[in-house]
């Protein structure tokens, strides 16, 4: 009785080895993927993030009346964008009309491809148009864009940009805000639009070299982040060649404006 106990606890000593390999054979076969399912599914894991999903935004920077040394004047500046976490389609239309006298106004609307290079920075590319309408006969153009968009360090927000027209004049412009918040609702912004030519294009009254600055201080109160009435004053004077073309034109080269308006966005 003692010699069949010690041969059979020897014979499940050799085979051991042979059962648990046969278990991880089956425990292979139970856990390979099967074809066209989810490894998630298959093993048991928790679902991917779903880093793919299409969002849209649209942001009215200005809606303002302004009154100064020009005509009074109603100003929109929006832009918005739709797309992902790296590539959107960006647009962005600014523009102004005249409320008093003749009708008069300029617009501009841009159409962007946005892509994230790096932290807090697009690269932007596409088309812009412009037009000019009032005394005379109306004025329009077409630019090629290339530029960026983003954050720099101490929370300014930057847009540097080139355009080349469809004449091949070059031009740039850099526009930069900053937002120091005095509470969590009443927000200070100051801005700075400054703008250049490589070329005269007396049509649209740009002169060689730096053609404007605008600076423009703004307090907004927050009713919600997405809803915010301010008040401000602008400040923009002609440069250079850009100051000649405006008194043959008989316009102001410099002009001081208290504006008000709301800022929006969803």
């Amino acid at each position: 009785m003692h010699r069949f106990i010690s041969l059979l606890a020897v014979g499940m000593l050799a085979a051991s080895p042979l059962l648990s390999q046969h278990a991880g054979h089956e425990a292979s076969a139970a856990s390979a993927p099967v074809a066209g399912e989810p490894p998630h599914l298959t093993y048991g894991w928790a679902p991917p993030v779903e880093d793919r999903m299409k969002f849209n935004y649209v942001f009215i920077d200005r809606l303002e009346f302004s009154s100064g040394d020009a005509p009074d004047a109603l100003t929109l500046d929006a832009e918005g964008w739709y797309g992902g976490d790296r590539d959107k389609f960006w647009w962005k239309a600014e523009g102004s009309e005249q409320l008093a006298g003749p009708s008069a106004g300029e617009a501009e609307v841009q159409a962007l491809y946005s892509r994230l290079v790096a932290p807090f920075w697009n690269f932007q590319t596409g088309a812009r148009y412009d037009r000019i309408w009032g005394s005379g006969s109306d004025r329009d153009r077409s630019f090629l864009v290339l530029g960026f968009e983003g954050l720099a360090p101490y929370w300014f927000e930057l847009e540097p940009a080139v355009f080349v027209s469809e004449d091949g004049d070059i031009s740039a412009r850099l526009s930069a805000t900053y937002d120091a918040l005095l509470t969590q609702r009443l927000i200070l912004q100051p801005r700075l639009d400054v703008n250049a030519a490589a070329q005269d294009v007396p049509a649209f009254g740009v002169g060689r070299g730096l053609n404007n600055i605008e600076l423009g201080l703004r307090l907004r109160y927050e009713i919600r982040r997405e809803f915010a009435p301010y008040v401000g004053v602008t400040w923009v004077r002609q440069l250079g060649d850009t100051a000649d073309l405006a008194r043959a034109a008989g316009d102001p080269v410099a002009d001081l404006r208290f504006v008000v308006g709301l800022r929006l966005w969803w």
